[in-house]
């Protein structure tokens, strides 16, 4: 009987802490759930877009991104603690130290609505002096003040729910949180779509919009609870001690957001500073379809982070070298024939979806594909820097390359306009990513920069070529529909996949890209913590 009962604990305890799961599953598993989410999210938004655009206008659609813009700056108040406790969720997950999960959660919660309080306050700052900072008329600094307000309560209150995808994500469950935000999308999209229609304006739409999504939060708390039942958020659990352990990583991961948000966001400040609204509704048509390209070909990376953790705690070095040369490979073989193809058919595509008005919005796409395709190329090299112990280098590299796009960006602004702000992004990211980042990673990994080059870039490189010139003479016997256009991009992506698996790779290496996705494809049985 004691017997028994031991090994009912034993079993009891294996389910708490997922003991025994199929790691190769549960990333298959948010992977996929990742990219159905993202899917749903990018689809609706492409859809939405030229919806919103013709029922609220260029100007207001303009303030509306404006606005959305500076709140993504809230997000730097994380300061790094998001990603940091992932990490010590996870690791006290493998540790069984449940006392310590709730330490950090409840810590972490604290320290979280504060900042929400801050968030909030800033953003009423800002608010009440929008005309001060933008090249707005009186009507539209009003409109903006509100929209602006009720967008930062969303951020707000973001800060002390996102605790909760903290604990679901350190215990690899991120698709519980998945099908809440697929649910979310589709709701929002509905209730978009009935707020114009009933002839109300942009303030009415932000507003039914984010309630929906403030919504949301609950699931994301009952997920929480799901995977993690003894999960106890209060005041006494709050610690300074666990406050500093985790600020001891936090404060590059700090440095490293900070720049990904000068670099993704800053470009619409400058515009809305230099040029107009209805520019940055230019440069938001180009950027949406950018935005669509990176989020659907880099799922892949935010997967291989912990993985890169245990091999280098490990000590692993063949498996670092295999996330370095395979990830890579990967991820350029996703993004290339994806930016690829949408900066040859850009021209056709922005005629067909937004109309004429969108035009100048072409050569943008031309240089943001550019900026997509070194992001996505090296986001393997990142990743393995920012788990392995060269966090510290990777924020400082970000910094330079957030700095000097904002610099080139003001420069070139004044000459180029809009495409001068985009050749600001270009630049310094591809100079840093060539000749600092990448080989940084060969250096950590072990891997000669010609290996690298020949067994990761070059097969998923030499394809596009082909694909490139199926396009060009395609485009010239094809009608600008939008089946027409998905045709192409269809064919084209198909060629691609052909000339990569059975020419630019050995059968050997096609032999185990396949085997690979059988397994991947296998109904994972995955445990709850109980």
């Amino acid at each position: 009987m004691r017997e028994e009962m031991e090994r009912g604990e034993s079993a009891g305890e294996q389910s708490l802490w997922g003991e025994g799961d199929d790691q190769l599953g549960l990333i298959a598993r948010n992977v996929s759930m990742d990219y159905v989410a993202t899917g749903f999210e990018l689809v609706i938004g492409v859809l939405m877009l030229p919806f919103n655009v013709a029922h609220l206008g260029q100007s207001a659609y303009g303030l509306w991104m404006l606005a959305a813009s500076i709140t993504m700056y809230f997000s730097i108040l994380d300061m790094g603690y998001g990603l940091a406790q992932v990490k010590f969720a996870a690791q006290y997950r493998a540790k069984r130290d449940g006392r310590a999960i709730n330490e950090i959660a409840s810590t972490m919660f604290v320290v979280f609505s504060a900042v929400g309080l801050v968030v909030f306050g800033v953003a009423a700052l800002l608010a009440y002096n929008f005309e001060s900072f933008f090249n707005v008329t009186p009507d539209q600094a009003a409109t903006g003040r509100k929209v602006l307000l009720i967008i930062s309560a969303y951020i707000a209150l973001s800060f002390p729910f996102s605790v909760f995808g903290g604990v679901v994500n350190g215990f690899q469950r991120k698709y519980l949180n998945g099908t809440v935000s697929v649910s979310t999308s589709v709701v929002v999209a509905l209730v978009n779509v009935a707020v114009l229609l009933a002839g109300y304006g942009l303030v009415e739409l932000v507003a039914a919009t984010t309630v929906i999504r403030m919504v949301a939060y609950v699931g994301y708390r009952l997920n929480a609870y799901r995977v993690f039942p003894a999960l106890r958020i209060s005041l006494k659990n709050f610690k300074l001690a666990r406050l500093r352990e985790i600020t001891g990583f936090s404060a590059f991961m700090l440095l490293l957001d900070l720049a990904n948000k000068l670099n993704y966001s800053a470009d619409t400040i400058i515009i809305g500073a230099f040029i107009s609204t209805a520019a940055i509704a230019i440069w938001a048509v180009a950027n949406r379809l950018i935005d669509v390209t990176q989020r659907l070909t880099d799922q892949l990376n935010g997967a291989l982070f912990m993985v890169v953790v245990d091999s280098a705690t490990s000590g692993d070095s063949e498996k670092l070298r295999l996330v370095l040369l395979q990830g890579t490979r990967l991820s350029l073989a996703m993004v290339i024939p994806v930016a690829g193809g949408l900066a040859l058919l850009a021209e056709p595509l922005v005629l067909t979806w937004v109309g004429p008005d969108f035009l100048p919005s072409v050569p943008v796409i031309h240089i943001l594909a550019a900026v997509v395709i070194f992001r996505v190329g090296n986001a393997s090299a990142t990743t393995l820097l920012k788990g392995a112990g060269h966090h510290r280098l990777l924020a400082y590299s970000n910094v330079a390359i957030a700095i000097a796009n904002i610099v080139l960006s003001v420069v070139l602004v004044r000459t180029h306009g809009i495409i001068g702000v985009a050749l600001g992004t270009l630049i310094p990211l591809s100079l840093i990513s060539m000749f600092v980042l990448f080989p940084a990673a060969c250096r950590r990994a072990g891997v000669s920069i010609g290996r690298a080059l020949s067994e990761a870039v070059w097969p998923a490189a030499w394809p596009a070529s082909l694909m490139a010139a199926f396009l060009v003479v395609s485009s010239r016997f094809a009608g600008n529909s939008p089946v027409s256009i998905a045709l192409q991009s269809v064919a084209a992506g198909v060629l691609y996949a052909a000339i990569f698996l059975w020419l630019a790779i050995g059968r050997e290496e096609r032999l185990w890209y396949l085997a690979k996705s059988r397994q991947l494809l296998r109904r994972p049985r995955v445990t709850q913590a109980a």
